[in-house]
This record gives C-alpha cells, sequence and structure tokens, in this order.
C-alpha cells in the first residue's frame, strides 16, 4: 500500500515489529522507530522522543473516530469527504 509513497521515517507500534518489514524500510533509506516486541531476543533499540510522535498521530485518529460519520466514511464523493476531514480537524483544534 505505500510502495508508491515517498517517505524519511516510518513510526510504528509493536505490530510493525517485523524483521521483513524493518529490511524493507532500509532499503528504502528511510528510518525505522519501531518498538520492539517483548519477546524478541535482541531488542532493537529505538528513539523514544521519536516515538513519541507516533503515539500523538494516534491521539488525533482516535479524536477524528468522535465523528462517526468520517470513521464509517458515510459520504458519497472524495470531496465531501475531505470536506468532512477539514472540518473535524478544525474543530479538533478549536477545543
Amino acid at each position: 500500500m505505500i510502495k508508491a509513497i515517498e517517505f524519511t521515517a516510518f513510526l510504528g507500534d509493536k505490530a510493525f515489529d517485523e524483521n521483513w518489514l524493518r529490511d524493507e524500510r532500509a532499503e528504502r533509506k528511510a528510518s525505522v522507530v519501531i518498538l520492539s516486541k517483548s519477546n524478541r531476543t535482541l531488542q532493537i533499540p529505538h528513539d523514544k522522543e521519536v516515538y513519541k510522535w507516533r503515539h500523538l498521530v494516534e491521539n488525533y485518529f482516535a479524536k477524528i473516530k468522535e465523528f462517526r460519520g468520517i470513521a464509517t466514511r458515510y459520504d458519497k464523493t472524495d470531496v465531501s469527504y475531505i470536506a468532512n476531514w477539514n472540518l473535524a480537524a478544525g474543530i479538533i483544534a478549536a477545543r
């Protein structure tokens, strides 16, 4: 899904802690910030300050899910869906 997208960093939680995923990101020269699973024999260090940003993004999506129409994608067109995302983002920012 993200093969066509260019990025320089990949932030993920423990669910993304797979060797093939880390190797593929390294081939693309993207920095990888993924928390290691607890059962991994060799714990891979991660940048804790950058990992905090993943949490902020996750919290933003949790707030967006409060708007049921966006979470379940009731809009018929892409334009109205994007417009509602912008409206919800504005409401969240105004809080």
